[in-house]
């Protein structure tokens, strides 16, 4: 199998494409890559080092203007579908963007094209939004387009990151490649847990919570619990794994850490109270990179409230490139070779 071009749309920090690359080695070459969110650029930049510039907002690039392709990468927004959001599908919008809609800049420069694969991930509420309405009209669309769509959900924790992360993955291979013995991969490693993604002490001391954010979390879950609802922090056992780590909110606070090793009670920014006595800090963005399965020598070039924001978009690359080898493998029985 000769060299494969790929593509990156809603390209986050890069997630996708390590994956694939990652289980196509030196057999694909991305040639163009879009993410609206100018961080996010600089992370993927510092890691990737592309001759080519990052293209912005995808609804401002002509189809034309997209260089050839053999396989689309599209981790196209998910806001627009999450249980966690107004779930207002094709319908919902954001800063001016219409992030339900984006699917269908994927779609219109994949018809320009006509790639081998397009390959997509999003939440796992995608499938049933909108009574499964929403997930039909994209399984559909790429139908019409000439493909044949195969999806499935797979959890993180399955593939050797401790992190409870169910996504569903769509892989849709042109018609007239047989992919008859396309499958996605099973469980390939759920023996890991959150010991095993632990940075080396002694954690920096910005990363324990001070007495007085300590005491504001439980007065929180308190008052939730006492209203019968499951919000509030949540510390997690080194023995167990961790829940999903998303951008926002309490994404933080729901994955917390007691972590006993010598560490300094000297504060390193300025906080109400002492750094708590207990122990219990967050985890370290890099330690979120581990739970997504980045390798450590993954750059995290920017401030944490970025670094946080964009691992928690992020996917999880061992679940991305045990799903690429199984594209692969299906490309490599076709005899497909890159477009000339």
């Amino acid at each position: 199998m000769k060299q494969l071009k790929s593509i990156d749309l809603f390209a986050g920090i890069g997630g996708i494409r390590l994956g694939f690359e990652q289980a196509f080695g030196k057999k694909l070459a991305t040639v163009f890559a879009s993410e609206w969110d100018e961080n996010a650029q600089r992370t993927y930049r510092e890691n990737f080092g592309d001759a080519f510039k990052i293209s912005g907002d995808i609804t401002k690039i002509s189809e034309t203007d997209v260089p050839k392709f053999d396989i689309c990468l599209a981790g196209f927004p998910c806001q627009a579908f999450s249980l966690a959001g107004q779930r207002k599908g094709f319908a919902d919008n954001f800063k001016g963007m219409a992030r339900g809609t984006l699917f269908f800049d994927v779609a219109r420069i994949c018809a320009e094209h006509n790639p081998k694969v397009i390959f997509c991930e999003n939440v796992k509420g995608l499938t049933i939004h909108d009574k499964g309405r929403t997930f039909d009209i994209i399984k559909g669309t790429l139908t019409e387009l000439g493909y044949t769509v195969y999806e499935k959900i797979l959890n993180s924790k399955d593939f050797g990151v401790p992190q409870n992360r169910e996504r569903i993955y769509i892989a849709a291979f042109r018609n007239d490649i047989n992919s008859s013995e396309f499958k996605f991969p099973e469980v390939a490693d759920d023996t890991k847990r959150i010991r095993d993604i632990v940075e080396a002490a002694p954690i920096p001391t910005r990363y324990y919570l001070s007495e007085t954010y300590v005491a504001t979390l439980r007065r929180h879950r308190a008052r939730h619990e006492a209203k019968g609802h499951g919000f509030g922090y949540e510390i997690r056992d080194w023995d167990d794994i961790a829940g999903a780590i998303v951008c926002g909110g309490m994404g933080r606070e729901r994955n917390l850490l007691i972590d006993n090793r010598p560490h300094s009670m000297t504060p390193e920014t300025h906080i109400k109270g002492e750094i708590n006595n207990e122990g219990i800090r967050k985890m370290t963005p890099r330690e979120w990179a581990r739970l997504q399965g980045y390798p450590d020598t993954f750059k995290l070039p920017i401030a944490d409230v970025h670094l946080y924001k964009q691992l928690g978009n992020s996917v999880s690359v061992p679940v991305i490139k045990a799903i690429a080898e199984r594209v692969k493998m299906i490309l490599e029985k076709n005899g497909e070779e890159a477009k000339t």
